[in-house]
Order: C-alpha cells, then structure tokens, then sequence
C-alpha cells in the first residue's frame, strides 16, 4: 500500500485514472484504501432542475448516484441517498454562495461545489471544490486545467472555539505549443494540511474560508518554486535563451 501510493503521488493528473484502476486490479484487498486516499481530476455535472453545474468527487457520491449541491437531489435518482441535516443543508447552500463569489473573484470563472455533513465526533466535515478549464488568453499556455480539493474536518464548540483540520489538494497540468518551444506539457499535484483551533463568534463558514484562502496562497507559492521554478531551471541549463547564449560567446 506504502509503495503504491509512492507511486500515484508521482503521477501526472491526466494519468491517475489509469494508474487507479490498474492497482485496484493488482491489489484488490486495499481498494477501499485507495479509493479513499487518491484525488483524480474533478469531473463535471449538469443539475437537470437548477441548469447549473456542478463537481463530481466522492463526497457527494452514494452507490453510483452523485448529490447536487443545488438542489440536494442525487443523478441517477436515489431514494435513500444520504442527505445532510437540515442545519448542515442550511450551510452548504451558505457555503456554496460565497463560495461561487470567491471562485470569480480568484479564478474568473471556472466551477465550484461545497458539501457538508456531520461526522461521527459532534463535528462535521465540509469539501470545498474549485475546477478551471480553458485555453490561455495570455503568454503561450494553450491549454491548462486547476483542480482544488479542500476537505475541513471541524470538531465540536468547546467554549466558543472550534479544533479545524484542513486537508487540501491541487492538481495542475498546463500545455504550451508555439514556434520557438514546440509542445510542452507539465503537470503535477501537490498537497498540505493546516490545523488551527479558532473562535467561532464569526461563524464556521468565515473561519474555513480564511483557511482556504490561506492554504491556496500558499499552494501557488509551492506550486511555483517546485513545478516552474525548476522546469525553468533545468530548461534554461539544457538549452539556454538566445540572449544567454549571446552573453557567453567571445568577443572577436
């Protein structure tokens, strides 16, 4: 288990289905383990009754019906599909609202879902998802997609504070072609955890989304130095700039 999971965190997101399903079939003891423990690229639905979109994962899914989180019914129908309670159904619609307003002002555009249900301890557990399709408008990225995770475990009020653990996930894969490069594809994921314990006079819904926003931040940094910073190192060192190049020839 330990060694394949070393392995998918060494896949590129395009490629982690396949890798999924052909270790589910090499080690069929441990699926729900890796079921579990594995983020594949989000998919995308259609609420037939809202007309809006939403993301596809395994916390809105039960059997092989998947829960909208507008209109809190499951596709396929399903009529004992878990739903949350109706104070935690009263913050996911919440959830959901400020979240599309983050989602446009962050990505400009792209699709976002939250779900929320209560867990075993007196807490609840909340999924926020962002998904970012589209070809470039700027530079020479020809195509790029931004898939987020963020899971926030929350414990019970215990004099008016709140333990929050928060798990999150992105997967990046980005594709450039023009003259001078040719076609050039990098992708990869990355993922960190934050834990902090926070009053709650503001709200839950305002302590995770300060979480979040701080995380994202924070990924972008990593993302950066990590993926970009060393392609460009080792780009530049194996085929150097036109203008490095020129620096280094001897004068005559």
């Amino acid at each position: 288990m330990e060694a394949a999971m070393d392995l998918m965190r060494r896949m590129p997101p395009r490629s982690a289905e396949t890798a999924l399903n052909a270790l589910l079939s090499l080690l069929p003891d441990h699926s729900l383990d890796l079921l579990s423990q594995v983020d594949l690229p989000l998919q995308v639905c259609m609420d037939k009754e809202s007309l809006k979109e939403y993301i596809l994962c395994e916390y809105n899914r039960d059997a092989d019906s998947y829960r909208s989180p507008w209109s809190n019914k499951y596709d396929p129908p399903l009529e004992d599909g878990t739903v949350p309670s109706q104070g935690m159904r009263n913050l996911e619609v919440e959830a959901n609202e400020v979240f599309s307003v983050y989602r446009d002002q962050y990505y400009e555009g792209g699709i976002s879902s939250v779900y929320i249900w209560e867990d075993e301890d007196n807490g609840f557990i909340a999924c926020f998802l962002i998904k970012k399709d589209g070809q470039g408008k700027r530079g020479y990225m020809q195509i790029g997609s931004w898939d987020a995770i963020h899971v926030v475990q929350v414990g019970p009020e215990e004099e008016g504070a709140a333990h929050y653990c928060l798990n999150s996930t992105v997967m990046l894969s980005l594709t450039t072609n023009n003259k001078q490069s040719g076609t050039f594809n990098l992708s990869g994921s990355i993922r960190r955890q934050m834990s902090m314990t926070l009053a709650v006079a503001d709200g839950h819904l305002v302590n995770m989304g300060k979480m979040i926003e701080e995380m994202e931040g924070k990924l972008r940094n990593s993302l950066d130095q990590v993926y970009f910073g060393k392609t460009r190192e080792m780009v530049c060192t194996l085929r150097p700039p036109p203008e490095v190049l020129n620096m280094r020839l001897p004068d005559s």
